[in-house]
């Protein structure tokens, strides 16, 4: 059994072909499927998808960074009324993003903490968007950090110390098919983080693995990413499924 802990796979990218590609997962191995929400657009797509295949998708709900506009007490207003209404497997996909625009910086990091103070509020884990931004939202982590606070730095890419860092604060790293690419280095920091700490995601339709790099991703390709760790950790295939979606069921089904 795999898990992709981080897809996107309810976006217009699907709409012409949605059934295949998560056939083509399910072929693959793939038995669960991790909603992260955007923001108000996205909302209906995404619940949409979950009742249709219950137990299979599993929505969360939050405020992406990158959606953090002038409206966003608006959009947080809208989360938090989700939040009241039912359960969500996590807040996510939440964080701090400074490549596409840091103008926006304090109010990202405002959102952030609201939505921290609520995912610990019900006790529910944070999925974390971090782009350019690791060590400001490990900052934010270590202020706000108590024994509710966890989670998974989604798409994580960086150096065997921020890795350390990231896991000390009892969070899992979300790997995808950036290990399998091979300027990224990920692949020898790979080599000193234990399996334990991993789970596995493909972040579709974005961020595809290689041989499939450009083109769009979807969550069958988790299995490239299982694959690619198999080899850097010198394990077997099903020893790094059986392992990283035991760390995703512990994270998400507390």
């Amino acid at each position: 059994m795999l898990v992709d802990t981080h897809t996107h796979i309810y976006l217009d990218q699907f709409d012409d072909d949605r059934a295949e590609m998560m056939q083509r997962a399910k072929d693959n191995g793939v038995e669960k499927f991790y909603l992260p929400n955007i923001d108000s657009s996205s909302i209906d797509a995404m619940l949409n998808l979950e009742k249709l295949h219950p137990g299979t998708c599993v929505a969360m709900m939050g405020l992406h960074p990158c959606s953090v506009k002038e409206n966003y007490k608006e959009e947080l207003a809208i989360v938090k009324s989700w939040l009241d209404k039912r359960v969500f497997c996590a807040i996510g996909e939440i964080g701090i993003d400074l490549h596409w625009d840091t103008s926006t910086f304090e109010i990202q990091k405002e959102a952030f903490r609201t939505q921290i103070k609520w995912a610990k509020e019900l006790d529910v884990p944070v999925v974390i968007h971090s782009r350019k931004s690791t060590k400001e939202v490990i900052d934010v982590l270590r202020e706000e950090k108590d024994d509710r606070l966890r989670g998974i730095f989604h798409c994580f890419g960086g150096s065997v110390e921020e890795a350390k860092s990231i896991i000390d604060l009892g969070f899992y790293l979300g790997i995808g098919g950036v290990v399998t690419f091979k300027k990224a280095g990920l692949d020898k920091t790979m080599e000193d983080v234990p399996l334990e700490n991993v789970v596995l995601e493909t972040d579709s339709p974005y961020l595809s693995p290689s041989p499939y790099r450009g083109k769009r991703n979807e969550s069958g390709y988790v299995k490239l990413v299982a694959e690619k760790l198999a080899a850097i950790k010198n394990r077997t295939l099903e020893e790094v499924a059986e392992i990283t979606s035991k760390n995703a069921l512990d994270i998400f089904e507390k």
